[in-house]
Order: structure tokens, then C-alpha cells, then sequence
């Protein structure tokens, strides 16, 4: 073998990188092995969360708007779409300046996350423009998870991408059937931005650190795609979910999807694997 791709599947937390995989390049590093790293998660997000992305979102609607958040939000989708890049950017650290917008009330269009504003002055006073900003801009991107999760995929999450899978993985049945069934809107995201990787690394050997259940199903549904479209390619699958819940795995469907699962130690198992 000579490249490994260490993939951190959506979705962990945005705002603070998940280092399981910065440390296992780190010690394959020392060792002379090549490897990249991608955190697949922000990736999908970055994606989802754009101009082009929110135009395809609502396009995209299964169901339509039902309750009056969401028929609000999908009536502004117009303002969403035109302010949803300098947010991203604003959140990125790349347009502090953008702030004395955000605060103003006219810059972002609002639905129900925004009726929490009680004593928000209190809360931040006049010194705390960048925060409050930040806080906005949360309650502004919650208010389209909400819509997406209504209208687009019930199974999206910020930090958690149908978790409800991971939580009963004592039973691999519903995670399975699931597996069988058309990529969801998320999947439609996550598969293409995963194929250009693969395909521009070319690695030999693809790694995915799965650190909470909110993780699991994404890194069964990569696998599932891996397997299909590049069969040559080996994976495997470790980090605190599969040491933790899967020690007494013994379901063999599991290795139609990974050729090794790796317990505890990161390091070593992937030196001898390589």
C-alpha cells in the first residue's frame, strides 16, 4: 500500500475539528507513510451551506412546507440564498466587519430561532458585537436546519447525521435497511465531494474515525459507496464508537461494508495494516 485517507464523516461538531485524524497523520508521519486527512463533515456543510447549495435545497423539497416556520422560511429563500455566503464567511473568521450588519435585525431574514431574543442586550452588552453576531448567525442557520429537517431530510443534524442508527447499534437491522434504501439528500452531497477525493488521492487503504453515533450511519453509507464504485480500495473503520459499542459485534454483514475494524490502539493497527 502506499497512500491512506483518513475520513472523518459527517457530522462532528463545526466549530471545533475533531483531532482523531490530525493525530493519526502525525504518527504515520513519523513513520514515512503518506496519508491525507479530510473532515468530510465541514466539507458537506460548506457545500450545503452556499448560494448554489440553498437554491438546490429548495428546489429540492420532498415535503412541502407544512407548519409556519416553515412556509416562512421557504417564502424568504430569495434573502436566505443572497446572505448565506457572507454568513459563512462572517462565521469563517474571513468578514469580522460584517457583524455591525448581522446586529442590526435587517441584514438576516428571521424565523422561529430568532424568538429567543429575550434580553439579548443583557446578555452581550455593548461590548460584544463579534459574539452577538456569531449568535445571530447561529439562530439563522438553526432556522434552515429546521426547514431541512421538515421539509428535506429528517435526519440532518448540525453536529449529528441520523444518530438514532448509531444509538441502536446493539442491532444492526434498522442501520442495514436503511443501507438499502436511495441515498438520502445529505448522501446526494456527501458521495460526490467523497468520489473527487478518492479519486485525486487514489489511496490504497481509506480509514474512517467514527467518534459518536452521530457519525455511524454516514460512515456505512461511504464505505457502501466505496465498495461499489472503487472495489480495490481497502477500509477500515475505528475511533471511540466502534471501541465502545461494537467490541461484541457479531453480525457478519458488517464486513460486506469494512475489511478491518480497529479497536483501541489507532496507531499500531494501522502500521501493520499498511
Amino acid at each position: 500500500m502506499q497512500n491512506i485517507l483518513l475520513i472523518t464523516p459527517p457530522f462532528t461538531q463545526l466549530n471545533t475539528p475533531y483531532p482523531a485524524t490530525a493525530y493519526i497523520k502525525g504518527f504515520l508521519n513519523t513513520k514515512n507513510i503518506d496519508s491525507f486527512q479530510m473532515d468530510l463533515g465541514i466539507e458537506v456543510i460548506l457545500n450545503l451551506f452556499s448560494s448554489t447549495g440553498l437554491t438546490n435545497l429548495f428546489l429540492s423539497c420532498k415535503r412541502k412546507p407544512s407548519s409556519q416556520n416553515s412556509v416562512r422560511i421557504f417564502s424568504l429563500k430569495k434573502e436566505y440564498i443572497s446572505t448565506i455566503d457572507s454568513v459563512i464567511s462572517f462565521l469563517q473568521g474571513k468578514n469580522p466587519t460584517l457583524a455591525r450588519q448581522i446586529c442590526s435585525g435587517n441584514f438576516l431574514p428571521q424565523a422561529s430561532r430568532f424568538d429567543q431574543l429575550d434580553d439579548v442586550d443583557y446578555a452581550f452588552g455593548t461590548m460584544g458585537l463579534q459574539d452577538k453576531a456569531k449568535y445571530f448567525a447561529t439562530l439563522y442557520l438553526e432556522d434552515i436546519s429546521d426547514f431541512i429537517v421538515e421539509c428535506v431530510d429528517e435526519n440532518f443534524g448540525f453536529s449529528r447525521y441520523a444518530e438514532r442508527l448509531g444509538r441502536s447499534a446493539n442491532s444492526f437491522d434498522n442501520l442495514y435497511n436503511e443501507l438499502q434504501k436511495v441515498p438520502s439528500y445529505i448522501d446526494q452531497i456527501t458521495l460526490p465531494i467523497l468520489r473527487n477525493r478518492v479519486e485525486e488521492e487514489q489511496p490504497q487503504l481509506i480509514c474512517f474515525s467514527v467518534p459518536f453515533p452521530g457519525n455511524l450511519y454516514s460512515a456505512f453509507r461511504c464505505a457502501k459507496f466505496l465498495k461499489t464504485n472503487f472495489p480495490k480500495i481497502k477500509i477500515a473503520m475505528g475511533g471511540g464508537f466502534p471501541n465502545t459499542e461494537l467490541r461484541e459485534m457479531k453480525d457478519t454483514r458488517v464486513f460486506d461494508f469494512f475489511d478491518f475494524i480497529t479497536l483501541d490502539d489507532g496507531e499500531l493497527p494501522l502500521e501493520l495494516l499498511y
